[in-house]
Formats: structure tokens, sequence, C-alpha cells
């Protein structure tokens, strides 16, 4: 991979993660850092399912394969954070 792709991966992981952030109600109890690396490998997992179902590559906006990444983000942070809320 190369730092092209390595910066893409982190931004569109910040983004991701942030979407996800927002869509759980609350107050998450979880870092920045931690949010950005929910949404790296929300990013990586969904685009992988979303290649698995033959959603990842259509014309235009891929929205069914960014409603499946921010869904995971989404699941991410709710989980971190009800492990951070038991410590």
């Amino acid at each position: 991979m190369e730092i092209s792709g390595i910066i893409s991966a982190i931004v569109i992981g910040i983004v991701i993660g942030v979407l996800g952030r927002l869509v759980v109600p609350g107050r998450q109890h979880i870092g920045v850092l931690l949010t950005i690396l929910v949404g790296i490998v929300a990013a990586l997992l969904g685009s992988a399912i979303a290649a698995g179902l033959d959603v990842a590559d259509t014309k235009g906006v891929d929205w069914i394969e960014w409603l499946i990444q921010i869904g995971l983000a989404a699941l991410g942070v709710a989980a971190l954070d009800r492990t951070r809320v038991r410590r």
C-alpha cells in the first residue's frame, strides 16, 4: 500500500468513525484515537462486505457501501463504549 492509500484510509476512517459516533445515541466514553481506529476498521470491513455483496462499484456514489461502513462503525463505537462504562 502506498502512502497516499494509507493517508486516504485514515481520512476515510476519521469520517466513518465520526459518522458512526453520531449515529449512536447518548454520550460515548471513548477517545478520538479509538474512534479513528474503529472508523478505519469499519471502512475496511465495510468495503470487503460491499465487495462480497457486489455493491462496492456502482456508478456515482456508493451509498450502500457507506451505509455498511457507518453501521459497522456505530456497532464498534457502541461496543467499545459499553466496555468502557463497565470499568
